[in-house]
């Protein structure tokens, strides 16, 4: 089967490293057009965007600031005249002893809870408005974590959270607007060799992380560029709501 996009704009967040310069590339290979969402590597979003073609550009936003969650979408739908799909990639995960003092762990929880959920929240609102008001309907992939279903470790029990929240919020927005065509799925990954998850790996070890998965080797980001390449195409529109587990079934182990 070959998947084609070129009449497609997708949106990923955090498309300057990780799973999400991954994503871009799997999505710009099958033909779309991809807005790529970076925070502060200017230099990585360029290059991507140069290497990517197909009209991609980059688009600066902190997704700790609602202003800057809603300007980012606006000026994406400014310059390609429309989205088909959105991508929440973008997300961090604050290693947060349970020892820390209060104020340490309330910061780590906004910030967390600000990109994780309530940028991913406000994008999901800004693209279903946006769809509706086309009338062609629309994708959202959302990307959360294994972290969303079996928890995760002290230290980021606020990562956890966030995520389960990206797993309610999907299969609402599922449930409220496929009459209006709009469909919407969770990616839960476990680790991922990104730099993200680096501090994790120093911490517990890369033995601790591969005696929790089922295979061989560690999850690579380019491992779940197919399946989200696939959603976005509107090859499994009936899978909505879904959450679809690339995790190397940590997430069952």
């Amino acid at each position: 089967m070959t998947i084609d996009l070129t009449d497609k704009t997708v949106l990923v967040t955090g498309a300057s490293r990780g799973i999400g310069h991954a994503l871009a590339q799997g999505l710009a290979a099958a033909g779309a057009t991809v807005a790529v969402h970076y925070n502060k590597n200017s230099t990585a979003a360029e290059e991507l965007a140069l290497a990517l073609g197909s009209g991609a550009r980059p688009f600066a936003a902190d997704l700790r600031h609602s202003s800057e969650v809603e300007s980012l979408f606006a000026r994406v739908v400014e310059v390609y005249g429309k989205l088909d799909v959105l991508v929440n990639n973008a997300g961090l995960a604050r290693l947060v002893p349970l020892t820390a003092p209060i104020d340490i762990w309330e910061q780590a929880w906004d910030e967390t809870m600000a990109v994780n959920l309530k940028a991913t929240e406000l994008l999901n609102r800004l693209a279903v408005k946006h769809f509706v008001n086309r009338g062609e309907g629309g994708r959202i992939i959302n990307i959360a974590s294994r972290a969303a279903f079996r928890g995760d470790t002290p230290e980021y029990l606020a990562y956890a959270a966030s995520k389960g929240g990206v797993v309610a919020l999907t299969r609402s927005i599922a449930r409220a607007y496929g009459k209006s065509g709009i469909c919407a799925f969770v990616i839960a990954p476990g680790f991922v060799r990104t730099d993200m998850a680096q501090e994790s790996i120093d911490e517990y070890g890369e033995d601790f992380v591969l005696d929790n998965i089922a295979l061989q080797r560690l999850t690579e980001p380019e491992d779940l560029a197919p399946i989200v390449t696939l959603l976005a195409g509107g090859y499994a529109d009936h899978a909505t709501g879904t959450t679809i587990d690339i995790n190397a079934a940590s997430y069952v182990h």
